[in-house]
């Protein structure tokens, strides 16, 4: 027998009712899973701009994901910053993420992440002050300490023509903070400088792919987010170290990981194997320092693949969830047992509208999100 609807704790989001939220819901970072989900879902999207269509069509497919999203009963919804990167139209996250918060209504939006190191901590806190004054209580904001670019576009972004170090990612993680709650100590040079606006501070979150961050969200008792989609093998370990090394704080009692996942759904096994082709070698031409647009499905079935290739998409596969809806519900919730994640944020770097956004409602509809209909 299939769960009721009163697991949704705020129907209005899903046009259900006009309930209050419950406590559970309106905690400004963990989530309330949706229909038979055992963790909240949510979204990662960067914007995919494939060779056939434009940024403006690819931000446009965003917006429109963001509205269905919302209406079917994910969580949040997150953009990343990437920079020089033909196939990835999220180059500026609060942007398009004040962009995508006009366009809907209770979803979450976030950065996944802004890249603390291209930043001058003060212009964060101001522009996220700002997004958080514009629509309290939906903003999150990730912080990562990669460039999210290469070494040359990452030197303009940060105006240097001296090496690159994450090194500092402390101290500005600190003074960000500071800024956010308006609260540095007396001594401290930046004591008469204010972020404004300042309310309420957005939560923030720590990214990470190594056990880095992981360390520092657990030590500050901050949420922490993994990119197991393009570094799964240090996903175990990196949320190990993050339990093992959280501290309670006033932002959380316990740890709470989120884990990123590549994932596609189709209406069989081999169309959701046709659609991840293409962002398998996008991938494997990034990691030549190739960046280039999307390919196309029958691009990606023609290319000819040396065998280091092969073996490097065949790889990347093995760690993508992809099939049918049951076969991807599978896939979720074998990894999330195995990861004991509190969350999953699922990305899907299809450039095709059509195929993105049936993807994302077809996972909904395997879980029955009470958002969806689900044929009977």
């Amino acid at each position: 027998m299939h769960r009721s609807m009163d697991t949704v704790a705020n129907p209005s989001r899903t046009a259900l009712g006009n309930e209050q939220p419950s406590e559970a819901e309106s905690h400004p970072i963990r989530g309330i899973a949706r229909g038979e989900s055992p963790v909240p879902l949510s979204v990662l999207d960067l914007a995919p701009v494939g060779v056939d269509t434009s940024p403006s069509q690819a931000l446009s497919t965003s917006a429109e994901l963001a509205r269905s999203v919302e209406r079917w009963g994910y969580h949040r919804f997150w953009v990343a910053e990437h920079h020089g990167m033909p196939g990835i139209a999220s180059s500026s996250p609060s942007v398009l993420i004040a962009h995508l918060a006009a366009v809907t209504n209770t979803l979450r939006l976030g950065s996944g992440g802004v890249m603390l190191p291209n930043h001058a901590p003060l212009v964060v806190a101001e522009q996220f002050g700002t997004l958080q004054a514009l629509y309290p209580g939906r903003i999150d904001l990730g912080l990562g300490r990669a460039p999210g670019t290469d070494q040359g576009t990452a030197r303009a972004l940060r105006r240097t023509t001296g090496p690159l170090s994450a090194d500092d990612f402390p101290q500005q993680l600190g003074e960000l903070i500071a800024f956010l709650d308006d609260d540095f100590p007396a001594d401290h040079p930046y004591v008469d400088v204010h972020a404004i606006p300042h309310g309420p501070m957005p939560p923030v979150w720590l990214l990470g792919s190594s056990g880095f961050s992981a360390q520092v969200a657990g030590s500050l008792g901050l949420p922490f987010s993994f990119a197991h989609h393009f570094s799964a093998d240090n996903t175990l370990p990196a949320l190990k170290l993050y339990r093992d090394s959280f501290k309670p704080s006033e932002v959380l009692d316990e740890p709470y990981a989120k884990i990123g996942v590549q994932v596609v759904a189709a209406d069989t096994d081999e169309e959701a194997l046709e659609l991840t082709r293409p962002i398998a070698l996008s991938m494997l031409r990034l990691r030549m320092g190739n960046p280039g647009r999307m390919p196309t499905v029958k691009e990606a079935a023609e290319y000819p693949y040396s065998e280091r290739e092969r073996a490097f998409v065949d790889n990347w596969l093995a760690d993508a969830v992809y099939g049918s809806p049951e076969t991807v519900r599978a896939g979720l919730d074998e990894l999330r047992e195995r990861t004991g994640a509190d969350e999953l944020m699922l990305t899907a770097n299809i450039p095709d509208r059509d195929a993105k956004l049936r993807s994302y409602e077809l996972i909904a509809r395997a879980y029955r999100f009470p958002g969806v209909t689900v044929p009977q």
